[in-house]
């Protein structure tokens, strides 16, 4: 049943999104919760590692690298390439540099569970690269959008240990010394996450309802194609670099699916409202376009893939 629910995310998200735009006012003084319940989603993925899942870097050191520069290099430049075509001003730029810099997104490891990708490498890179982000995301978004905004770099460093690390490192100490208790509430957690990303999305687009007839779709335009990019980098590039099929697909989730619900909640944070549509835009689509991705590849065999793949090579 929980899996059921959880599974329509995207749908859920979607119909929040627009109750929220037809009627904003109860989710407009939510504001100040956007911050709270992102802390909850960090302390739930803390919930769900384990030690062990950061030594398996030990065992997939190639992939969890290229996942990590793929990561912080392709999404935050495509993000600034993107809007630097589509015209956008400082405020929508440095809300789409800022979801191109945060971490992955927590639902890659549900997709990659969906299409049959290797899930123990996908918590592990995610994991990684919410730590890593803790120091990589300022200074990215210094890098790339700090000529035209003025970005509080160590203010974003500091919130980012408070959001990210702390609930992080606090869930796995808790899975280590009480993973009896954690074992039990564990099948509830990700619907608890898919609650609190679904109420910050709400929030986000309620504080942009009248904003979105405007900048909406442009911004959706640039979020497809920001995530198009990061998802065919991480397949195309782990391929061509001779990873298997399962890698394959799990490094495409990760460096496609960001961890947007974060980006939203910095852009309220540090800059405007406006800035935190990228954000929102990309919670909604990411796991649209992750789910029917994920059932795709769900339906395709590993080794018919390999196969394919690999006759494809052969004929170039």
């Amino acid at each position: 049943m929980l899996g059921r629910i959880t599974h329509l995310f995207p749908l859920w998200a979607l119909l929040f999104s627009l109750l929220a735009y037809w009627q904003p006012e109860p989710f407009v003084g939510l504001k100040g919760q956007i911050v709270p319940l992102l802390t909850i989603i960090m302390l739930a993925m803390g919930l769900t590692l384990r030690p062990q899942n950061f030594l398996d870097v030990v065992n997939n050191k190639k992939a969890i690298g290229l996942g990590l520069v793929l990561q912080f290099s392709v999404m935050p430049l495509a993000a600034l390439l993107v809007s630097l075509l589509l015209g956008f001003d400082a405020e929508l730029t440095v809300g789409m540099v800022l979801v191109g810099s945060v971490a992955g997104g927590t639902s890659s490891n549900v997709m990659c569970y969906l299409a049959k990708g290797d899930v123990a490498l996908s918590i592990t890179m995610t994991a990684l690269s919410t730590l890593l982000g803790v120091l990589v995301t300022p200074l990215l978004v210094q890098l790339l959008a700090g000529k035209s905004v003025d970005v509080p770099v160590l203010d974003m460093l500091l919130s980012l240990v408070k959001i990210v690390l702390v609930p992080v490192v606090f869930g796995v100490v808790a899975n280590v010394f009480l993973h009896s208790l954690t074992a039990r509430i564990e099948p509830v957690l990700p619907l608890v996450s898919m609650a609190a990303i679904i109420m910050i999305i709400a929030i986000v687009v309620a504080l942009n309802a009248g904003q979105f007839a405007a900048i909406g779709p442009i911004v959706a335009l640039a979020v497809v194609l920001h995530n198009g990019i990061g998802i065919a980098a991480g397949y195309w590039v782990s391929r061509w670099l001779g990873f298997e099929e399962r890698i394959c697909r799990t490094v495409a989730f990760e460096v496609g699916l960001q961890n947007s619900g974060l980006a939203t909640a910095l852009a309220m944070k540090f800059f405007t409202p406006a800035s935190a549509v990228a954000g929102t835009l990309f919670s909604v689509w990411h796991n649209l376009s992750g789910s029917l991705l994920a059932g795709f590849w769900a339906r395709r065999p590993l080794l018919l893939a390999e196969r394919d793949t690999g006759a494809a090579v052969k004929e170039h």
